[in-house]
């Protein structure tokens, strides 16, 4: 299977050249490995594809076939969001990301027949699920160029069956997004990794046609008070702002979005975040203190909140 061009719709042809030089052979060290592993993979024809729970795609398949996919795939390690089943190789990600979307889908407004963009999507697994909800097109950005690797992997089995474009993972950062709009925004697992909260909730306002839903989803403390630029979280750098559940309902509130209401609120178990033969480096166990009760470095254990809103007419 080789690299496949991103065919962008019109509001989005000017990050064409930037694209192109971040997938060249020369965008990162290990692209070459990650390139190699592509062009190993098998050529199977998917004769069933399923977008639940498990994104699935099955079909005849002998067993060196498999092997040779099996090892392929582990060469694109470690791989953050899932399940994926492909042709019999269960990929158990460390995110039990179906878990998330069980807890958010029944709050979304119907999707059907929309353009949705998803910030900070990762592998593009959520993308799948929004399209066995309805929608038309699913645009993810995230710039870790390997995760748009894994994408490639997995929509290359699944595109003849759902289209080629109909779930993209663009290796661009959210700031680098021309001006386009999309009926439904999702940002999950972003906010807390930007020094300026409400610029990206702004962003988000921006990116959203009047009268389309926002989703915004991250780690919260619970208690009065925000956890505000630790040195690190869970064993995370980058973190600069825990807010607070109301905290991350008022963020959408400032942005101008209005029919704000917080949907879930859950701790993050050690079952929904684990290491595994897919992703063999340390996970959330490894960042609580030994009764789980609180981050290593002492901070509230992690909680996650999702947040609804709506832009205006």
């Amino acid at each position: 299977m080789l690299l496949s061009p991103v065919a962008l719709s019109a509001d989005l042809e000017a990050l064409a050249p930037l694209i192109a030089a971040r997938l060249a052979p020369t965008g990162h060290g290990d692209m070459p490995r990650w390139l190699a592993a592509l062009a190993a993979l098998p050529d199977l024809r998917a004769e069933r594809v399923e977008l639940g729970d498990l994104v699935t795609a099955e079909g005849s398949v002998t067993a060196p076939q498999q092997a040779l996919l099996h090892a392929a795939l582990m060469q694109l390690h470690p791989w953050r969001k899932g399940p994926f089943s492909l042709f019999g190789v269960h990929i158990d990600s460390e995110w039990r990301s179906d878990w998330k979307w069980q807890r958010l889908s029944p709050h979304l407004a119907p999707l059907g027949g929309q353009r949705v963009l998803d910030v900070g999507c990762g592998n593009g697994y959520f993308g799948w699920r929004m399209l066995a909800a309805g929608a038309r097109q699913v645009v993810g950005v995230d710039p870790t160029l390997l995760f748009c690797l894994q994408h490639q992997a997995v929509n290359g089995y699944l595109a003849p069956r759902v289209g080629a474009a109909a779930n993209q993972v663009l290796p661009v950062r959210f700031e680098e997004l021309p001006a386009a709009t999309f009926d439904s925004v999702f940002s999950m697992g972003v906010i807390y990794h930007r020094r300026d909260p409400l610029e990206h909730t702004q962003r988000l306002f921006r990116h959203t046609c009047p009268g389309g839903q926002v989703v915004l989803e991250s780690l919260v403390v619970e208690g009065p008070e925000p956890l505000c630029a630790p040195d690190r979280y869970a064993r995370m750098r980058n973190v600069w702002n825990v807010p607070t559940a109301a905290l991350l309902a008022s963020w959408l509130e400032q942005a101008g979005f209005v029919d704000v209401r917080l949907v879930d609120v859950t701790r993050t178990s050690l079952d929904e975040q684990r290491a595994t033969p897919w992703m063999r480096f340390e996970s959330l166990a490894q960042a609580l203190a030994a009764d789980a009760g609180s981050t290593v470095e002492g901070h509230p254990p992690p909680v996650r909140a999702i947040a609804l809103g709506r832009k205006p007419v």
